[in-house]
């Protein structure tokens, strides 16, 4: 595929594809993602008559990098993207669909940039304090430090450990893993995600302010604390539902993931 560039507000170039003839849907990737780990799913929704539209958010890929990283600015990326496509004409449609804390940035550009997003996804945006787990910003200051002291791997490591809360084989198994080279390119992106999240309670003047219907899902083997934000933050979202799918820890196959998005999106 062709890669293209949007230029956000500050001037950052941000690398995108898009796969499909479609209604486009910018897909935003979650913690230690590029944009390719959303082609499967842009695949799939291309194949049921969508566009899928994946990009690199700041700092990660083929996308530049601006200092300092604010998280209104990573609202302001995919609006660009969106308008780049289209999105700021009246008669133009663009969907969005935003995994983990990619749903972050796709509420913060619905309730703050003005872009013109038809209607939302979310797959378990990670506002855990809504069931009482709070970022622990101890573990954040650990995290940072890692990653001022170049440490990637280990960054990398103590996210996935402290902050995600894997097991220790299941670190493990990423380490062995050929995308934990990848994972160590963006790990200083990991300080975005966790300022983005902020304390992980649900930012509700964020929420009110998202004024399109907002799909927000679940995976039914994901535990319980993210199953329950999901639910949280749809009810708190002015026209938001909820609802759960059979999959993985924090993943739905992409195959069994698109037809629901579809039929949301142009229902």
């Amino acid at each position: 595929m062709t890669v293209r560039f949007a230029t956000s507000s500050d001037g950052t170039e941000l690398a995108y594809e898009q796969f499909g003839e479609g209604p486009p849907v910018v897909l935003t990737g979650g913690a230690l993602a590029t944009r390719t780990a959303g082609v499967p799913l842009a695949g799939e929704l291309a194949a049921l008559g969508l566009s899928g539209v994946v990009y690199d958010r700041r700092g990660r890929g083929d996308s530049g990098d601006t200092e300092p990283y604010a998280p209104a600015q990573e609202g302001a990326d995919l609006a660009a993207v969106a308008e780049a496509l289209g999105g700021g004409a009246a008669e133009a449609e663009v969907f969005a669909f935003g995994m983990s804390s990619g749903g972050l940035v796709v509420l913060e550009a619905a309730a703050r940039t003005g872009v013109a997003l038809s209607r939302l996804v979310l797959f378990e945006p990670p506002f855990t304090g809504a069931a009482g787990q709070l970022q622990d910003p101890v573990r954040v200051a650990r995290l940072t430090e890692l990653i001022g002291q170049e440490d990637r791997s280990e960054a990398v490591a103590y996210f996935l450990a402290e902050i995600i809360g894997l097991p220790p084989q299941a670190v493990e198994g990423a380490r062995r893993s050929p995308g934990w080279d990848d994972m160590k390119k963006i790990a200083h992106t990991l300080s975005y995600d966790t300022t983005l999240l902020g304390d992980a309670t649900l930012p509700t003047d964020t929420l009110a302010a998202v004024r399109v219907p907002t799909l927000v899902l679940s995976s039914d083997a994901s535990t319980p604390v993210l199953q329950e934000a999901a639910r949280a933050t749809a009810e708190a979202l002015p026209y938001g539902e909820h609802r759960t799918l059979p999959g993985a820890f924090h993943q739905v196959p992409p195959e069994d993931l698109a037809p629901v998005v579809r039929d949301f999106l142009t229902g």
